[in-house]
């Protein structure tokens, strides 16, 4: 087995998918340098790799997940030599960057999918599950069936293109949320988002090597409570969703509060008191 990379102990990923991120030519959809361009806004929010959802050439019947080609980029995100400059650049800034590889289905104009499907075995003709209709369940197989396409979310500033040549939907109202604005707000989703990314960078227990033991499993009426702990270090993480207050037991008494959202929690003796619709982060011996 190859080595674990070191840098996946501390990675925070941002994903994007293509086609709704940044469109720099015009076109309404959104491309590669896109991406590129909006390097430094990802490195300053805390993240330290991209997830890329598919961006291999396609007809695009399933949003870019049906891949026809898995050594050429799609032509509408620009070309091979764009990705390639996209990870120069990310490399440049420390950042890693993770493609979505999609080996288990193709698109029917994969070259695998024309071979498989002749009447002559060969050998691609058991790479895919044949069935004698779409309607047909293959046993043991929990099917999906249909094209569906994938919307991205809406995102003011996506595209210099004509309203009706968008990928997605741009709200018009002027108190529209924005980048800029998100940024400069220290109460807004983005700034929420970028101090538990701090959090989780300046805790190894909240990393991917720290290990989880549930409290409370989330159902109607409770938190969603949890122990990760690394070494040492022992962190009690506790979500609120619902409209009541919860008294959540703990293993022994609760030390610092590392981060908290809505109401103010309520430390006592091997336990903790949140509010509803809060969350809290609290140390342990």
């Amino acid at each position: 087995m190859a080595k674990r990379p070191k840098w996946l102990d501390r990675a925070v990923f941002y994903e994007i998918y293509p086609q709704s991120f940044l469109d720099t030519d015009g076109d309404g959809i959104g491309n590669i340098n896109g991406i590129t361009r909006k390097l430094g806004y990802i490195k300053e929010l805390g993240c330290t790799a991209l997830w890329l959802n598919p961006c291999f050439d396609s007809p695009f019947g399933d949003a870019g997940y049906d891949v026809s080609d898995y050594c050429r980029v799609a032509p509408r995100y620009g070309t091979n030599e764009d990705l390639i400059q996209l990870f120069e650049e990310a490399h440049k800034l420390d950042m890693h960057i993770l493609l979505d590889l999609v080996p288990g289905h193709t698109s029917w104009e994969h070259p695998w999918f024309l071979k498989s499907k002749k009447a002559g075995r060969n050998e691609y003709t058991d790479r895919y599950v044949w069935t004698d209709s779409i309607w047909e369940e293959p046993v043991g197989y929990g099917s999906l069936r249909g094209i569906s396409d994938r919307d991205g979310s809406e995102n003011a500033g996506f595209s210099s293109a004509l309203a009706d040549r968008l990928y997605i939907p741009i709200d018009p109202a002027p108190e529209r949320p924005t980048a800029e604005a998100e940024m400069k707000a220290p109460d807004s989703l983005r700034s929420e988002v970028k101090k538990l990314i701090a959090v989780r960078m300046a805790h190894k227990a909240l990393q991917s090597l720290g290990e989880i033991e549930f409290l409370c499993d989330g159902a109607p009426g409770r938190p969603l409570a949890y122990i990760r702990s690394f070494e040492d270090e022992h962190i009690a993480v506790i979500v609120n969703p619902g409209a009541n207050d919860y008294e959540q037991s703990l293993p022994g008494n609760p030390g610092e509060v590392i981060y908290s959202f809505g109401a103010k929690p309520s430390l006592r003796e091997n336990s903790v008191k949140i509010c509803g619709k809060s969350a809290v982060f609290v140390s342990l011996p």
